[in-house]
Formats: structure tokens, C-alpha cells, sequence
């Protein structure tokens, strides 16, 4: 399931910074590994896992590789997420609402 992959690709914190990276704009691979202590080919690893997951796309121009988040790859996540968040809300908004209810001494 694509969702599935989504969550997987997003589980990684050295992959969650090289999508908020992204949200700036694109970045070579070069650009992507600057911050962070791993060697090249592990970050092509997972820019693979995030490219897999639909997240990001790339382009090759020369000997530079070029990423970029896909258009509304999130959005599925988000809509889950926010799916997810409504019944719990909801269920806490009722409890707020019983907890602000005047009591009656008897």
C-alpha cells in the first residue's frame, strides 16, 4: 500500500530532514548530505526510499543528480493523519463540555 511506504519512508529522522530540506526547494545530493556524518551512498540509499514511497523525484543533469519533492506526495498521510485526529477531538471536545457542566448540589 502506497501509505504504508509513505509512514515507512517518513520513520527515518535522517530522511524527515531531507524532506523538510526539501520543502525549500530542490538540492542535489551533495546539498543534501552536507548535515549529516554519512557517506554518499547512504544518502542515495535513502533518497531510493523516499523516491520509492513517491515523496521525491529526481533529475539527472551531467553528473549531478537533483531532488525535489512530488507534488502533493504528503497529502495522503496528512488526510489519514487528519482523519485519525477528528473522532479523538471530538471525543475530548464532549469530555470538556461534560467536565464544564455546573454541578447540582442535592
Amino acid at each position: 500500500m502506497a501509505l504504508d511506504r509513505v509512514f515507512h519512508a517518513l520513520g527515518d529522522s535522517s530522511r524527515r530532514a531531507m524532506v523538510e530540506r526539501l520543502s525549500r526547494g530542490p538540492a542535489s545530493v551533495s546539498e543534501l548530505a552536507q548535515p549529516f556524518e554519512m557517506k554518499l551512498p547512504t544518502v542515495v540509499q535513502h533518497l531510493g526510499v523516499l523516491e520509492q514511497a513517491g515523496i521525491v523525484t529526481s533529475a539527472k543533469a551531467g553528473r549531478v543528480r537533483t531532488y525535489q519533492l512530488a507534488p502533493g506526495a504528503l497529502a495522503p498521510a496528512a488526510d489519514w493523519i487528519g482523519r485519525q485526529q477528528l473522532p479523538a477531538e471530538q471525543r475530548l471536545d464532549r469530555l470538556g463540555a461534560f467536565l464544564d457542566r455546573p454541578t447540582t448540589k442535592e
